[in-house]
């Protein structure tokens, strides 16, 4: 792996070798502003050449193994992951495991031993037997709406899933979901998407930076595009803050302008 933006006159930086897990923290460290009231929600999507999110639904046939790297890294400075309900089914998500490297980071910064896992369903159709919402060492979050359906709720409950409400109606609002979240000391957030949870967010204008990893390769096909919804009515413009590359894949690191 070796940085292109910003220029460095570090040779270590610049030289094509495999990083250490604590540099990649260090590059992709949580900015200040994560301490504010508001939090500070990133984005991590990895995308193909023509613009796929997926391909035959999950992700991996597009990934590398310097992108699963950075994916395990990110995961580890964060406090919770935000991810929905049919990426959870679709990728098989499981609970967050615990890496020993991190272990002192993540006490010193006051984190748990892992970020939890947030999963975001309006319908509530979620298999609550699973891993995920067994096995989890720190509890996994639902976040629905107020007119979620009760059977799902009931199922949640008897499993000891916490239920975060953020919205008014059965789905959820993505600005409620991040405060929700950040009021419960979730200020370094984390969402893997889908795309169309990733378009939801990135519509409202809560999603603080997006770290794309774009692939060497297309897949043609129908699948969606990063995010997914209806169009904005303007593009909105991010600012480009830092630009790695390995093995033909870049890793791009955009903030809010």
């Amino acid at each position: 792996m070796r940085r292109l933006f910003p220029a460095t006159q570090d040779p270590d930086a610049t030289t094509d070798r495999e990083w250490e897990a604590t540099e990649i923290a260090d590059a992709y460290a949580y900015p200040d502003e994560h301490r504010s009231g508001d939090g500070w929600l990133r984005a991590d999507m990895v995308s193909s050449l023509d613009g796929a999110a997926h391909h035959g639904g999950r992700s991996k046939p597009l990934s590398s193994p310097a992108d699963m790297r950075i994916f395990g890294v990110l995961r580890a400075l964060a406090d919770v992951v935000v991810v929905g309900a049919e990426t959870v089914r679709e990728e098989q998500y499981r609970p967050a495991r615990r890496r020993a490297e991190f272990a002192e980071r993540r006490r010193a910064a006051g984190q748990t031993s892992v970020p939890a896992i947030a999963v975001v369903s309006a319908s509530l159709h979620l298999d609550f037997s699973l891993p995920l919402f067994t096995e989890p060492e720190v509890p996994t979050l639902v976040v629905t709406g107020a007119r979620a359906p009760h059977a799902g709720l009931a199922a949640a409950r008897t499993a000891g899933v916490e239920v975060v409400t953020a919205g008014d109606e059965a789905g959820v609002d993505p600005v409620r979901l991040k405060r929700e979240l950040v009021a419960r000391g979730h200020t370094r957030l984390l969402t893997e998407g889908g795309p169309r949870l990733l378009g939801q967010l990135a519509a409202a204008g809560v999603v603080d930076e997006l770290c794309l990893a774009t692939s060497p390769r297309y897949t043609v096909g129908t699948a969606p595009r990063l995010m997914s919804g209806p169009e904005i009515e303007d593009p909105r413009e991010m600012l480009l803050t830092d630009l790695l590359e390995d093995g033909g894949f870049l890793f791009a690191r955009y903030r809010r302008s």
